[in-house]
């Protein structure tokens, strides 16, 4: 594979994030709902994951397919939901300056997310192009406007094959790859950028996903990310990365690294126990042994 050269000789990155709780604060799945007075979605999502019917993040796309409440959902409706989703804050920015040059440093930013295509353009219109938002796509009844058939689900490896299509497209190395993500729906692709020697960010405490990426980043603001990318992947120092910050008019106020350690306890099995008072029992009587 030929990787993207930049204009001063080296190569460039990709870097790709989930959409839902990563460049926004709620679901697109509850805002749809919420539109449409549904209800009970969150207990239709948890009735899915737990028949593994379909892959984590998914479930949206499969009640818009099959669930007669969301039958009356046209892609108008995708797209107004697309404009209530509220994003975190300075996505516009972030986008801005993985579009910009940091140093002879080339980055394409792409969104990759398991909801509705319509949806993730509508909320990100004028900040990234829609030919770099990819979500699930669905068929539409020509007649009726209803969803027909689902194209295709960027959800669990579907995000795997999207990225993979990306990378020959840019002819980009995968150890160029940066991956953004906030929970479980994320870790097939955070295992696959892995493996390709490529980096991960998490953006959440959620433990299954804190295991795998490589760095975990808690803020309400979307430029957060930009410290690992410039600390891990460009060698930045906390000076250079606040004067960037700075230069956006934001003050970085509260910078806290803390590592975690997740522990849980239980009570030793009894042979445990009994092996304990062996061992102290031995170590009362030695044998002998001859010399």
């Amino acid at each position: 594979m030929t990787t993207e050269i930049q204009s001063n000789g080296t190569p460039g990155y990709l870097v790709a994030s989930d959409f839902d709780q990563t460049l926004s604060f709620n679901d697109s799945g509850y805002v749809l709902s919420e539109m449409l007075g549904i209800s009970d979605f969150q207990k239709k999502v948890a009735g899915l994951s737990r028949s593994n019917l379909v892959h984590q993040g998914a479930e949206l796309a499969y009640l818009l397919r099959h669930d007669p409440e969301f039958r009356s959902v046209r892609r108008e409706h995708l797209v107004e939901a697309g404009r209530r989703v509220r994003l975190k804050d300075n996505v516009e920015i972030l986008a801005e300056v993985l579009r910009g040059d940091l140093e002879g440093n080339r980055f394409r930013f792409f969104v990759i997310s398991a909801s509705p295509r319509e949806v993730v353009r509508s909320a990100l219109e004028g900040i990234v192009p829609p030919e770099n938002v990819f979500g699930t796509e669905f068929g539409y009844d020509p007649s009726t406007g209803e969803i027909s058939s689902i194209l295709r689900a960027s959800a669990g490896y579907g995000k795997i094959a999207v990225l993979q299509d990306l990378e020959l497209k840019l002819k980009s190395s995968p150890d160029r790859t940066v991956y953004i993500g906030d929970g479980s729906s994320d870790l097939y692709v955070m295992h696959h950028v892995n493996s390709h020697d490529g980096h991960t960010i998490a953006v959440s405490e959620t433990k299954s996903i804190g295991r795998v990426a490589q760095r975990t980043v808690l803020s309400e603001n979307a430029l957060s990310v930009l410290v690992p990318i410039l600390e891990d992947i460009l060698g930045w120092d906390a000076h250079r990365i606040r004067e960037l910050f700075t230069s956006y008019g934001l003050a970085l106020r509260d910078w806290d690294k803390i590592r975690t350690d997740w522990l849980t306890f239980h009570k030793a099995p009894t042979p445990f126990v009994l092996n304990q008072a062996a061992v102290s029992h031995a170590s009362q009587n030695p044998q002998r042994t001859s010399a």
